[in-house]
This record gives structure tokens, sequence and C-alpha cells, in this order.
């Protein structure tokens, strides 16, 4: 077996974690033999997730999948959500009930408003090399993770597993080598979500460029204001 198709398998099985995990999905963004090499091993395995014995989610679970798919625009990026569900069954040993209901909870905004969720399919080819960043939540044991897919100018910030706290949210910027910050959108507390990075950013990204969080009234910094305290920061490498 190559490394790559081994790697593959570790992906499909949902046993990657950290920079190993963000590398493999972004990857699979962009590398159209390596996502159907995860997709055949998907296939590969499926019959084996299908016997998984069953169980019913909550009945608030249901509702919260309702609530998601009453609110979608239809630009859902089906094959991913169907790759997602098997990986989830493999990798807690969920019933397929859990892991549709893990599926809606955790992808369903993989874009912002009006973009298009990114195509495995069709990504245009880059030499640009991706970015990635792990950014840990002090006192919690939470992190934000962020991919940059340069040949999309996009920022991809998975938030899944942190909450609104309904008094603060939470602001994204980017410190350059000279000059302000530039902030680079709001936290969207449980969902992964593309942010669309300005021009002059994009151009001075770059492995070892800086990320900080900051905390800031609900909507994001005021005009005519200072940034609020900075709660977490991180690095980007290359990937």
């Amino acid at each position: 077996m190559t490394s790559d198709e081994t790697l593959a398998a570790e992906y499909a099985l949902g046993l990657l974690e950290g920079e190993d995990l963000l590398a493999a999905r972004a990857r699979e963004v962009r590398d159209t033999a390596f996502a159907e090499e995860v997709a055949r091993w998907q296939e590969r395995l499926a019959p084996l997730a299908d016997a998984i014995h069953p169980r019913m989610p909550r009945e608030e679970v249901w509702q919260r999948i309702e609530a998601e798919l009453a609110s979608d625009d239809g630009s859902a990026d089906v094959v991913s959500l169907r790759r997602s569900l098997r990986r989830w069954q493999w990798a807690g040993g969920l019933s397929a009930a859990a892991a549709v209901a893990l599926a809606f909870l955790a992808l369903p905004q993989l874009t912002g408003p009006g973009e298009p969720a990114p195509d495995i399919a069709t990504a245009p080819d880059s030499d640009a090399p991706l970015l990635a960043a792990n950014m840990p939540i002090e006192g919690t044991p939470l992190s934000l993770d962020f991919t940059y897919l340069p040949e999309k100018d996009s920022l991809l910030v998975g938030a899944v597993g942190l909450t609104a706290d309904g008094v603060h949210d939470h602001e994204i910027w980017f410190v350059p080598e000279e000059g302000d910050l530039v902030s680079l959108g709001i936290v969207t507390p449980g969902k992964v979500v593309a942010h669309t990075v300005p021009e002059d950013v994009a151009r001075a990204l770059e492995n070892g460029s800086q990320l900080v969080l900051t905390r800031e009234p609900l909507g994001g910094k005021p005009e005519g204001v200072d940034a609020g305290p900075v709660v977490a920061e991180a690095r980007f490498t290359t990937i």
C-alpha cells in the first residue's frame, strides 16, 4: 500500500487529528486523485459501518437537523456531506442516524453568504502552498482550525464545538509585519465558515504569518475604538 493510500484510509476512518487532519482536509479539496482515493476507502468500508447497531438520537437533535435543512439555501456540498457521513460512522462507531445528526450540525455552512462551496472535482490547480493553523482556546480543550486556500483567496475557519455566550463575539485578525491589524471576520461558533481574504492580505500570507483572536462586543469591533483584548493567537504553517 502506498503512503497516499494509507493516508486516505486513515482519513476515511477518522483517525487523523491536529495538523495531520488539517493537511488531509486541505488536500482533499484541491487534489482530485487523493479525494477519489478517500472516496474509494469510504465505499470499501461502508458495508461494515452498516452493521453497527442503530440508536435513535434524541428528539431535540432531529429538531436541530430540521432547522438546518429549513435554512439551507441549496448550496450544500452533497458529495462532501456523504463522505463526511461515512467518516463519522467509522470515527466514533456511530449509527447512521447519529452520523447524519453530526453531519448537519458540523457542516451546514462551509461557505459564507452567497459563496459557493469548494468543489473537489473542479477546484483549479495552483502552485501556491496551502496554509493551516491551529489556535488553542486558553482554559478549554477547544481550538479554532484555519485553512487558507490560495486559489480561492478563502480562509476556512472551523469552530466546531464552540458555543456563543450571547454577550461577546470573537474577531479574527491578520497581523502584518507593518501597519494595523486587518480583520478577517467574526468567528461563527459551532460551524465551519469560509471567509474571503482581502487581496493585500492574500499577497502577504506565508509560512509563519500570525493570526490573533480578540474578544469584542456582539457584531465585532465598533468603528473608532481599539480592538478588544487578545485571547488567542496562532501562526500559519505550510502544508
